[in-house]
């Protein structure tokens, strides 16, 4: 986050929010930045790394946010930060369109859980970013396997429980936003989540070659 806002802060500038103050709409914006990079870089496909910049995206998101501000208690009655996260995963699915056509990770046709992102295209992001410390030339050819089994076994997992890792562990959204997300009651999400957390060291370890990854 950048520059530190009390509860009652932040609660006042959501007022103005809704309201149509779009200056209080960029202080909340700047934030909650840090957070919604994290979306941005765990959503992004590895195709546009390097084509597409992170705050590019989220300049258009922002620009987006602006022209929905009139609309943001209908979109997201649960929290501004909710409905900020949908306008990014909103945004991030038109670029993916935009750059990669019909290759792109279609979200409409296999939405997920969190009626954002295809199931198959969270099991992706998250080989992706646990196998990233496996990052130089020696690890190419092993990276390449392990992706590929690792993908296999995230498939034998639940969408729920992929979708509860993506947004805790990766996203790292709270518990309680994680259950408005997927419209849980708290205590399920968090049992969820302990639960999904103990199948990946599983599945990690029960793959060959695998350090375990720190899920600490």
């Amino acid at each position: 986050m950048n520059d530190p806002l009390s509860e009652s802060e932040v609660e006042e500038l959501v007022a103005q929010v809704i309201q149509g103050d779009r200056a209080a709409l960029g202080k909340l914006f700047d934030y909650h930045r840090n957070r919604l990079w994290r979306i941005v870089n765990f959503r992004l496909d590895t195709r546009l790394v390097g084509r597409v910049d992170a705050d590019d995206i989220l300049q258009e998101s922002y620009i987006n946010a602006e022209k929905r501000i009139e609309h943001f208690l209908h979109d997201s009655p649960e929290g501004f930060f909710i409905w900020l996260r949908l306008i990014v995963n909103q945004t991030m699915v038109d670029v993916h369109r935009r750059h990669l056509g019909a290759k792109a990770r279609d979200a409409s046709r296999d939405r997920s859980v969190s009626g954002g992102w295809s199931s198959k295209s969270t099991s992706f992001s998250l080989s992706h970013h646990l196998l990233g410390h496996l990052t130089s030339p020696s690890y190419a050819a092993v990276r390449a396997e392990l992706s590929q089994q690792l993908s296999v076994a995230l498939e034998s997992m639940g969408d729920l429980d992929r979708e509860v890792l993506a947004l805790r562990h990766f996203e790292e959204l709270t518990n309680s936003e994680t259950a408005t997300v997927l419209n849980l009651s708290e205590q399920a999400a968090s049992l969820r989540y302990v639960r999904a957390l103990g199948r990946l060291k599983k599945i990690l370890i029960a793959i060959p070659g695998f350090q375990e990854y720190d899920l600490e």
